[in-house]
């Protein structure tokens, strides 16, 4: 049992709100699992036929959720409503005049085309806090372009600041343009319940993919206005380039993944003194080719020359520790595999092991973010419509009869 879980005295942070979640894939369903993840009851709204896009679209079995759309739709419910029926949008209606949030990713203009764009939502719930995601921000040129992660990593700056100096732009593996414009979406909306709180009134929050990726490149900005450029590529090394060592460095094993990052502030010599210690060259300090931090980037072969004959005699865990104890910033390149069975991970449930109704067990990423009276246990992504008689009947007054009805018309 995980700490957080043994000292929740009080409900959890969003204990209360209620979140109307019309998202797919992966931006829009990372920022109403975040509100899930810190109390909030999110209400998954789908199509009745195969639902979130994401259930289905990664599969490995045929009928089954997606491990893809498990990692994405944790602690929420599923209610499913045919908006393009005005049955459906009847129940939509219904369940807005009870939320607090209502968040949407669509393609552009298509809730618009289906009724409910925030002036038309706005109009039954005025407190209601509306938020939307979309590739491009309104007057951008390419507004109505449609966008995933990877067009959003593109278009955002990312991709050209990623990659060997003399390489071609290369797409970094984590998923910045979806998950990273999901937490920015998170952030503002946390921000407008905090305003509805002194106002009483709701507002409208809208992230753009590319804007997100352009404030996750502030750093690259800073070496444009220091080199009066565009930033370059630097391979492993820090997008200022203004440092060595910042690299990462083979180790003993021979693996994929047998490397260690090591790095040395830029502010000082302190962390290039205690590598030298740590690796037995004191001789070395001192040196005019090391004295600051531009002098050992401008010697940068040197540099490695010295550092890298003493890492590759040890392994990755042995180097890590080593300079670690030293006081010096080093990192092992742990994989997947090593992170999601590590022992302390899942004490402190960076992963958790959850029971889903198909797929039995399965471990994921928990939420990073302890808080010490805030604790929500992470359950599994909600099967289609599993939760249509609860949700429906509590918020919008549904009979069993009436949802039966709505059923058998395929509304629901």
């Amino acid at each position: 049992m995980a700490e957080n879980q043994t000292i929740q005295t009080t409900k959890p942070a969003l204990a209360g709100v209620k979140v109307l979640d019309l998202t797919h894939f992966e931006a829009g369903t990372s920022a109403t699992e975040t509100l899930a993840w810190l109390g909030a009851d999110v209400v998954k709204v789908e199509n009745p036929v195969g639902g979130d896009h994401g259930r289905l679209a990664s599969t490995d079995i045929p009928g089954v959720d997606s491990y893809y759309f498990m990692m994405l739709n944790a602690n929420k419910r599923s209610v499913t409503c045919n908006l393009k029926s005005e049955q459906g949008k009847e129940i939509l209606r219904k369940l807005i005049v009870e939320a607090d949030v209502f968040i949407e990713n669509y393609a552009p203009g298509a809730i618009e085309r289906l009724g409910f764009g925030y002036d038309e939502v706005r109009q039954i719930n005025p407190a209601i806090i509306y938020a939307q995601i979309k590739g491009f921000a309104p007057g951008s040129p390419y507004e109505d372009f449609l966008s995933f992660d990877m067009i959003a990593q593109a278009t955002g700056g990312v991709m050209s600041i990623t990659g060997e100096p003399d390489g071609r732009p290369i797409k970094p593996g984590v998923t910045l343009g979806d998950t990273g414009t999901g937490l920015h979406c998170a952030i503002g909306i946390l921000g407008a319940l905090h305003q509805r709180h002194e106002t009483g009134e709701g507002q409208l929050v809208q992230v753009a993919m590319q804007d997100a990726m352009v404030n996750y490149c502030r750093i690259a900005y800073a070496a444009q206005a220091h080199h009066h450029k565009p930033s370059e590529r630097k391979g492993n090394q820090v997008v200022l380039g203004t440092t060595a060592p910042s690299d990462a460095y083979k180790c003993k094993g021979g693996g994929a993944n047998d490397y260690c990052y090591i790095y040395a502030t830029r502010a000082n010599n302190s962390h290039w003194d205690r590598l030298l210690k740590a690796i037995g060259r004191e001789d070395v300090i001192g040196d005019p080719r090391f004295a600051t931090a531009q002098a050992r980037c401008d010697h940068m072969d040197e540099v490695n020359a010295l550092i890298g004959p003493w890492v590759e005699e040890r392994d990755k865990r042995d180097v890590m520790d080593t300079l670690g104890k030293a006081r010096v910033p080093a990192g092992a390149v742990f994989d997947t595999m090593e992170l999601s069975t590590e022992p302390t991970m899942r004490e402190r449930e960076i992963f958790v092991t959850v029971n889903h109704p198909d797929r039995g067990e399965f471990t994921m990423p928990g939420w990073p973010v302890k808080m010490s009276t805030s604790y929500v246990p992470v359950t599994a992504a909600p099967l289609l419509g599993a939760d249509n008689e609860n949700v429906l009947g509590q918020w919008a007054g549904y009979t069993s009869a009436q949802l039966a009805t709505l059923k058998e018309n395929g509304v629901i």
